[in-house]
Formats: structure tokens, C-alpha cells, sequence
């Protein structure tokens, strides 16, 4: 799934897009967080893509959270 997904230095200043497109995987989870569903997106949006691409972007975004190290915060009493 997460080989729908690249980033290139040369297209879109490197942001994460769908392969063979300029869209973003940030625009297309910022459309999800509106409550529009992938259905939703390619209907209004974005017709060439299908969805898979869309659950490729949010794939993407887990897979980020997933890989990141989390230092625990402690709170300074004063």
C-alpha cells in the first residue's frame, strides 16, 4: 500500500503526493478530517484516483506515527 506514496525533492517541494500525481497526502487527510469519505473525495475532487490511494495516504500517516519515538513528558512542579 505505502508504494502509492512518494516523495520527490522535484515535485511538490518534496511533500509525500500520491504516485504519479501532484496531490498531497496532507490535503487528502485534511479532506478525511472534514468528514468527507474517499468516496466523497474522488466523486468531487479527484476522479483519477481510486480508493486505494486514499487508504495508502492514511497507511502513510500511520505508518509515521507508528515509526516515531516518543520521550515521555514530565510535568516541572514549581
Amino acid at each position: 500500500m505505502i508504494d502509492r506514496i512518494e516523495s520527490d525533492p522535484n515535485i511538490c517541494h518534496g511533500q509525500p503526493c500520491i504516485k504519479g500525481t501532484r496531490i498531497m497526502v496532507y490535503i487528502i487527510l485534511e479532506l478525511l478530517e472534514t468528514g468527507l469519505t474517499a468516496n466523497d473525495i474522488i466523486r468531487d475532487y479527484y476522479h483519477t484516483l481510486a480508493p486505494e490511494d486514499i487508504k495508502a495516504c492514511l497507511h502513510y500517516a500511520t505508518s509515521l506515527i507508528r515509526e516515531q519515538e516518543y520521550v515521555p513528558f514530565e510535568e516541572s512542579i514549581h
